[in-house]
């Protein structure tokens, strides 16, 4: 068989959750529940946040920039997964399926550069208050916005790069409901031991890094309480609280996928689905939630 650029499998094969007819159902039902309040949640975030001239902070504007990112990023795996359920033979196109694993990448490494710049927000607004307007004002939010889709950007198309370089030849089955690399990497015919360093690197680092500041910087807040007063304790502890529940949700997956080594378990399918498919959902209820302002604007609008 000649290569025809670089690979000779045209389509792979997705085993997704269950072979069993009813148990499909009741997952497409259930994940369908999921996908119906994660693209409403987020909108009706977007839209709140846009209609009140009091939500015209910075804060607001990232939490409106997590809340896009987060219906761009339900858009990637769910919508295939919910069709799979209704299909007796689950495929996906070789191009589909690396234009998935970019997108997914893509986007789910702007929402961790994102929280990064909500941190830095949260620092600047408690450790510094009577700078803050200079120090982040709306060009610097800009820009913090963007270097949050740049640096998505550049982390999805280098593990693109690395991933349609290598040649499938062999085996074309996936034990999971989307295409990502840590699985494609082993259907690689090919010697990738420094393809799967480059992944690590671009993966795994990246996450433990981003983790890792992200916790630090949220604890230096906690810790910076002490010095404020009750009044100001009570909406400093909450939104802090709010957004490392949102850290340690979108991180825990990730770090378990990426950095462990991968195993074909069902345990790394419940992780995997946890990080598509429940994770964009945490945003519009955690920030609803803990948040009275969004919350009383919610309820207005």
């Amino acid at each position: 068989m000649e290569y025809e650029n670089n690979t000779v499998v045209k389509e792979f094969v997705l085993l997704g959750f269950s072979q069993t007819h009813k148990v499909q159902m009741i997952l497409f039902f259930f994940f369908l529940l999921f996908y119906m309040i994660i693209l409403p949640g987020n909108i009706l975030i977007i839209l709140t946040i846009q209609g009140e001239s009091q939500l015209g902070t910075p804060m607001y504007f990232f939490l409106a920039n997590l809340a896009f990112l987060d219906i761009c990023y339900s858009c990637v795996t769910p919508p295939k997964m919910l069709a799979d359920f209704f299909s007796h033979h689950k495929t996906i196109c070789y191009n589909a399926c690396m234009a998935q694993l970019f997108f997914l990448h893509f986007l789910g490494a702007a929402e961790a550069f994102l929280l990064m710049a909500m941190a830095y927000d949260r620092y600047v607004a408690i450790c510094k208050p009577f700078h803050y307007t200079r120090l982040v004002n709306r060009a610097v939010c800009y820009v913090l916005v963007g270097a949050s889709w740049a640096g998505g950007f550049i982390h999805g198309i280098t593990l693109f790069a690395l991933t349609i370089a290598l040649p499938f030849c062999g085996p074309n089955i996936l034990d999971n409901f989307f295409c990502d690399v840590h699985q494609l990497v082993k259907l690689a015919c090919a010697n990738t031991h420094m393809v799967e360093l480059l992944m690590f690197l671009n993966n795994g680092v990246v996450i433990v890094m981003c983790f890792a500041l992200l916790l630090i910087s949220y604890a230096v807040l906690l810790l910076k309480l002490q010095t404020q007063s009750s009044k100001a304790k009570s909406k400093i502890a909450s939104t802090c609280v709010s957004h490392i529940i949102v850290v340690f949700v979108m991180c825990g997956p990730a770090m378990y996928i990426y950095v462990l080594p991968f195993q074909a378990v069902p345990m790394e399918k419940v992780v995997a689905l946890f990080h598509t498919v429940i994770f964009p959902l945490t945003n519009p209820l955690i920030y609803t939630l803990c948040n009275k302002e969004i919350r009383s604007s919610v309820w207005k609008l």
